[in-house]
């Protein structure tokens, strides 16, 4: 298992449309992949490669920007009536239901942050899937979503509720499922409100809408060994056709 890396100090956040960059792409599959194998999880929807072929899916591409080693990534599904959104695939054959709640949002732009993933020299620094949400929230309005579904797993839980979802209770077990393997428990949740950001915690509200204002945006955080990194934020490709 890989260690925190204290040569890393400037971690890079890339959003691009999925069709746009094949080779990142399977970059990201790739590593994704290798990440889930070593938690022994080798069936999940969100891992499915289709998603490169899907105009409507965008990419946020984590690297190290000093070597460009992809270190981790997360994508925002747009729901578009024709390909069924990660959390449908994964639940919707233990409760229905969730195709008509992402249905009667479609039209107005729902979505699903899906896919996140860090390296465990990322994990190692501290900084987790944070800031990688958060991105993923703050790109999703330049894309015509304004609702979010997610799948969260206990060890994520805390940080998106605080990025504004919220489980949805009408679903399995108070929005509970065993997913994606039977001794694994994942919560269904829900932003409604990814433009406002009303109940999103200060913090991750603040940079959020730091990242919509300058699409370019640079944060320095320090890491759990006191080490400074930068990070710097790239969200100007922006695509809504």
């Amino acid at each position: 298992m890989e260690e925190h890396n204290s040569e890393i100090k400037h971690i890079k956040f890339t959003a691009f449309r999925a069709v746009d960059d094949r080779e990142a792409c399977m970059s990201f599959v790739e590593g994704h992949k290798r990440v889930l194998e070593i938690f022994g999880i080798t069936q999940i929807t969100s891992a499915k490669a289709d998603w490169v072929l899907n105009p409507d899916v965008y990419v946020m591409l984590v690297t190290d920007e000093d070597t460009g080693k992809v270190l981790g990534g997360g994508r925002v599904h747009k729901a578009n009536g024709i390909n069924r959104l990660p959390v449908e695939e994964a639940v919707g054959y233990m409760d229905e239901n969730i195709y008509k709640m992402v249905d009667a949002r479609t039209a107005a732009g729902t979505g699903e942050v899906a896919g996140v993933w860090n390296s465990f020299e990322v994990a190692g620094l501290g900084i987790g899937s944070l800031y990688l949400s958060i991105a993923c929230v703050a790109y999703s309005a330049f894309v015509g979503i304004t609702s979010l579904f997610g799948l969260a797993a206990p060890a994520t839980y805390r940080n998106v509720y605080n990025g504004g979802f919220r489980p949805i209770m009408e679903l399995g077990n108070n929005g509970k499922f065993y997913y994606p393997k039977d001794d694994m428990i994942a919560t269904v949740m829900f932003n409604e409100d990814t433009i406002n950001l009303p109940i999103t915690v200060d913090a991750q509200k603040g940079i959020g809408l730091e990242m919509r204002k300058n699409l370019i945006h640079e944060h320095e955080v320090v890491s759990k060994r006191g080490d400074v990194v930068k990070l710097t934020f790239d969200l100007s490709r922006k695509n809504d056709n």
